[in-house]
Formats: C-alpha cells, sequence, structure tokens
C-alpha cells in the first residue's frame, strides 16, 4: 500500500458520509433522522478503523513524515496538494477519528431537530480537523485551520443553548481575527522563501528580525485557539451554549490546534523568536493554570468549571512547549492527547445527567450515588484522571512537563505545581457536591443509570485512559523521533545564531 493515498482516504471518508446524509429522502421525518445517524455512525466508525493502519504502520525509528501524498493543485502559484503525517500528528488524527463516532453516538436521542444537518455538520467537522493534521502546504493547512470554524459555528448556533448565537459569533471573530494575522504572515514567508511548502519552510532560515514579527503573527492565532489567558474567555461562552458532542469536540480536538500549531510552525520555523518569547509563554501559561483554576472553583455551572479547567491545563502544553526539552514537548503532547480523552469524557457526563433532568447546575445535584452508581463510578475515574492520578493518562504528561520545566526554570515548575493542587481542589469539590451527600432533588428520584449505548460511548475512553496511564510507550515511542528531531532543529538554529553573534562582537 505504499502509494495508496490513505491519509486522503481518511481525510475526506467523513465527507463521503456527509454527501450520503445529504441524499437521505424520505417522506416521514422519523426515518430519515434515523438513517442519518446510522450513515454518520457507520462512515466515521469505518473511518476510525481505517485510521488504525496509519498507527500500526507507522515506523517509529525515523522523523520524516510518512504515507506522503503530493500533486499539483495551483501550479501557476505554486500550491501543492501536500499530505504527510509525523510522530507528532498521527496521534492526533487518530484523536480525532475516534471522538467523532463517539460524539455521533452520544447525539442519538438528545439531537432530535435537523438531525440530517446535524450530522452531515459533524462529519465535514471530521474531514477539515484530519485535513489540518496531515496538511504539509501552508494554503492546505489555513484551508483546513479555518474551514473548522463554519461546521463548529453551525453546531453551536444552530444546536446549542439560550444564548447559541452570541458563543457562536464570539467564538468566530475571536479566532477569525487572529488567523487573519496568521495569513499575512503566510504570504511573507511564500514571498521570503518561494514556496509553501512545510517541509522545506522547515529548514529555511528566516533572518532574526522577521522571525520575530512571523512568531508574533502565528501566535495571534495559536492563542486564541489554545487558548491562552487572556484570549480565553470566548470558551466558557462556547462550552456552556454547545449541545453536548460539539463541547466534546471543542475540548477534544479543536483546543489542540493551537499547541499542534506552536510544534509545527512556531518552534521550528521562528527558532530564535521562540527563545526570546519563552518568558512570555510562560508568564501567561502560569496565570492561566492558577487563575483558570480559581475561577473554576468558583462556578456553578458544570460545564463551565469543565471549560475553565481546559484552559487550566492547556497552560501546561503551553509550559511544556517552550521547555524545548524531550520529556517537556513530549509531556506536552501527552497532556494534549490526555485531555482530549478525559476532557471529552466530562462533558459527555455532564450530558447524561443533563439529558435526565435537563441542568447543568451544580446545585440541581447531589446524592447521584443512590440513584445511578455506575455513573458515579465512571465519574470518580474520569475525576480522577482530570487531576493526574498516577494510573492514568494526565498523570504521565504532567509529570514529563513538571520535570521537563524544572530543567529550565525550577519557579515556573513550582508554580504549574501548584495548578496541580489546585486542579485536586475544584474537581473532588465538584465531585462531592454532585455524586454524595443526600438526595434532596425529586426530579432525580425517578432517572435510571446508564443505558447501553451510553456504556458504548463510554468504554473505548475508559480503556484508553487507563492504556495511557499504565503503558505509555505505546504512545511516547511513536513521537520519540519526531521530537527529538524538532529540538535538534532548534537548537542548532540558536547556536547557529549565538555563534554569529559572539564572531560580530569579537569583530567589533
Amino acid at each position: 500500500m505504499s502509494n495508496f493515498p490513505i491519509l486522503s482516504l481518511v481525510t475526506f471518508m467523513p465527507l463521503a458520509g456527509a454527501l450520503f446524509v445529504l441524499m437521505i429522502r424520505d417522506s416521514d421525518p422519523e426515518i430519515v433522522a434515523s438513517n442519518a445517524r446510522y450513515v454518520a455512525l457507520w462512515s466515521s466508525g469505518l473511518n476510525f478503523l481505517v485510521s488504525l493502519y496509519l498507527w500500526f504502520n507507522f515506523d517509529n525509528s525515523t522523523a520524516d513524515f510518512q504515507y506522503v501524498e503530493k500533486a499539483e493543485w495551483m501550479p501557476v502559484l505554486g500550491l501543492t496538494y501536500h499530505m504527510g503525517v509525523d510522530g507528532i500528528s498521527v496521534l492526533f488524527v487518530l484523536l480525532t477519528t475516534l471522538l467523532t463516532p463517539i460524539c455521533i453516538l452520544a447525539s442519538w436521542d438528545s439531537i432530535t431537530d435537523r438531525v440530517q444537518e446535524y450530522m452531515i455538520s459533524f462529519l465535514v467537522l471530521e474531514t477539515l480537523m484530519v485535513g489540518m493534521f496531515c496538511a504539509l502546504d501552508l494554503m492546505v493547512f489555513y484551508i483546513f485551520f479555518e474551514g473548522v470554524l463554519i461546521p463548529m459555528f453551525l453546531i453551536i448556533g444552530i444546536w446549542g443553548g439560550p444564548r447559541r448565537v452570541y458563543s457562536s459569533f464570539k467564538l468566530f471573530l475571536y479566532t477569525l481575527t487572529g488567523s487573519v494575522l496568521m495569513l499575512l504572515a503566510m504570504f511573507a514567508m511564500f514571498i521570503e522563501s518561494g514556496t509553501t511548502d512545510i517541509t522545506q519552510l522547515l529548514v529555511y532560515n528566516f533572518s532574526e528580525k522577521l522571525q520575530t514579527w512571523l512568531w508574533l503573527a502565528f501566535f495571534a492565532s495559536f492563542a486564541v485557539k489554545v487558548p491562552m489567558w487572556p484570549l480565553h474567555t470566548w470558551l466558557p461562552d462556547a462550552h456552556v451554549e454547545a449541545p453536548t458532542a460539539g463541547s466534546v469536540i471543542l475540548a477534544g480536538v479543536l483546543l489542540k490546534f493551537g499547541g499542534y500549531g506552536m510544534l509545527r510552525f512556531s518552534l521550528p520555523m521562528f527558532p530564535l523568536a521562540s527563545a526570546d518569547f519563552t518568558p512570555l509563554i510562560y508568564t501567561l501559561s502560569i496565570i492561566a493554570v492558577i487563575y483558570t483554576s480559581l475561577v473554576a472553583l468558583v462556578q456553578e455551572d458544570m460545564k463551565k468549571l469543565i471549560a475553565y479547567s481546559s484552559v487550566a491545563h492547556m497552560g501546561f502544553v503551553t509550559i511544556g512547549v517552550f521547555t524545548t526539552t524531550v520529556q517537556g514537548i513530549e509531556g506536552a503532547i501527552y497532556v494534549m492527547l490526555s485531555h482530549g480523552v478525559v476532557s471529552a469524557a466530562l462533558f459527555l457526563l455532564v450530558g447524561v445527567v443533563y439529558d435526565r433532568i435537563h441542568s447543568r447546575k451544580i446545585a440541581d445535584y447531589g446524592g447521584l450515588v443512590h440513584r445511578l452508581p455506575a455513573y458515579a463510578m465512571i465519574f470518580m475515574l474520569f475525576m480522577l484522571a482530570s487531576v493526574g492520578l498516577p494510573g492514568t493518562g494526565s498523570f504521565v504528561g504532567e509529570f514529563l512537563v513538571l520535570l521537563g520545566v524544572f530543567q529550565v526554570n525550577a519557579w515556573v515548575s513550582a508554580l504549574a505545581g501548584l495548578g496541580v493542587i489546585l486542579g485536586a481542589s475544584y474537581m473532588l469539590y465538584l465531585y462531592r457536591r454532585v455524586v454524595f451527600g443526600k438526595l434532596t432533588n425529586d426530579s432525580l428520584r425517578k432517572i435510571t443509570d446508564m443505558s447501553p449505548r451510553e456504556w458504548a460511548v463510554f468504554t473505548p475512553l475508559i480503556i484508553l485512559t487507563l492504556w495511557m496511564g499504565i503503558y505509555p510507550p505505546s504512545f511516547l515511542d511513536v513521537m520519540h523521533v519526531s521530537v527529538d528531531n524538532l529540538i535538534n532543529q532548534v537548537e542548532l538554529a540558536q547556536s547557529a545564531a549565538h555563534t554569529l553573534a559572539q564572531s560580530m562582537d569579537v569583530n567589533h
């Protein structure tokens, strides 16, 4: 299968599924909705199985891009359709293809209005997300990167809560503003280097002054996507108003765009600027970790609390990325992957009880363990995973980040460690108020425990969370050579600039 376009298949299979959903016609709306659900589930589920080929046949011994596809697209402008994955991006492709069928299954009963359009939106969203992680051309990357906004805007704006229109426009405007600056930076890179090929740009030496401006332009886009403090205010609104599956994709995949972009562009292409701005990143990240953890402590809405916890966890990611150490960067990637699974599960857990009594207010719960023992057990697992309990994936990622940053700056490591303590505080507080205590709300007395469909939603997430915690080499071995190569690139560029600066000082 060396010449088979496997990446194009994984990228565009959901789009083919969306076209099938679009063609479903029947006089009975219930039949249309049912068929749309099944087509979406089968196409996304099959896509996940196909994407496993990428992992099983991945060569862990090389940092080169694999499964590469290249074809002329707009030769007049020098643009090519160029796709490929390395040890970093392949893991995010798998995360995306896993979460999409889970989201569709989770929406089975809760979405009853415009089901056909909802399923189309999710399948188009999957194509754009996978394409973004596979793209090896600036323009192809940008199209997928920005295209994601359209189906996400619709998912929140049509199927969201009471303030859905406000939240969807806020998400759109925040992310679009940053991305316009990134597009201008891409034009500058093309004019300077004569290419939009990411593999060539990774080894191109931009001048130090140009690197500074390019880094800031890309940072404007990635910082919103992460999101970093103080550009995070769109996230709680978007999460609260989004349907459950929308929150899952938002936290599980879309928040990873910023961290992935920093690893793919900011660090390797602008290494000198990255070194200059590292103190700024550390400062903003520490504020995010501590401030948003404190904000999470006082939340009365379950979704909003988990949304703020996501900002705190992403603070660990940005700290890890800019340590430029193997442990720090591998830890950052691991935190992103683990957070993608754990935060998805936490939002799904909120969705389970919301579907039953239509409330996300913490005060409306209490004593759930008496009616929903299985739910309480699953909630406990993912709550402990969120706080980084040993044996879960979050522990591995956070430990590696703290180890990596400790080698660079012990104070940053200590302050980031404070975020772990605060994280345990707000998650344990949430769990105690929702699950334990007396069952005082009468509407909770008749609710039933987990259904077979809900078990099917949570089982793969439970297995993956424990697998990542118990046997991390399964994932670390895939990314290690690519991370090592990235660090060597950055260090070579920084040492060459340092040597040049010293020789100029001697000549003066």
